[in-house]
């Protein structure tokens, strides 16, 4: 498989990634998690597990996901609060609610909710 590299500051180290990687949700699609009762808003991509080692190794063995697939940024929110959470792919489900997500950050980020997901701010696309 072909691949490439680049540095990822919240890793603080340089990621290997393949060139080309098939994301399943994109940004601003709402998902649930598919153990934790929690749903929220895609903000980011990596096309690879790129977090610190510590914050892989703190996830249980028995449910730790594979490196190697896409994981999510996302504006979170429970029940009791809101956060940002770094969620793999194999954990994510489209979210049947449907609705809005009321995490504090999502007006800085995107513009509108629509059709069930948001679209991202103009001043931030590229």
């Amino acid at each position: 498989m072909d691949r490439t590299q680049f540095f990822s500051q919240q890793a603080g180290r340089t990621i290997d990634v393949p060139r080309h990687a098939k994301a399943r949700f994109g940004i601003g699609d709402v998902v649930r998690h598919r153990l934790f009762d929690f749903r929220g808003v895609i903000f980011d991509i990596d096309p690879v597990f790129a977090n610190s080692e510590e914050w892989y190794e703190s996830i249980p063995e028995h449910i730790r996901p594979d490196r190697e697939q896409p994981y999510y940024h996302l504006l979170a929110e429970n029940e009791e609060s809101s956060y940002v959470a770094y969620v793999s792919q194999q954990n994510l489900l489209d979210d049947a609610e449907g609705g809005p997500v009321e995490h504090p950050n999502v007006a800085e980020l995107f513009e509108q909710f629509a059709n069930g997901r948001y679209k991202m701010r103009r001043s931030l696309t590229h």
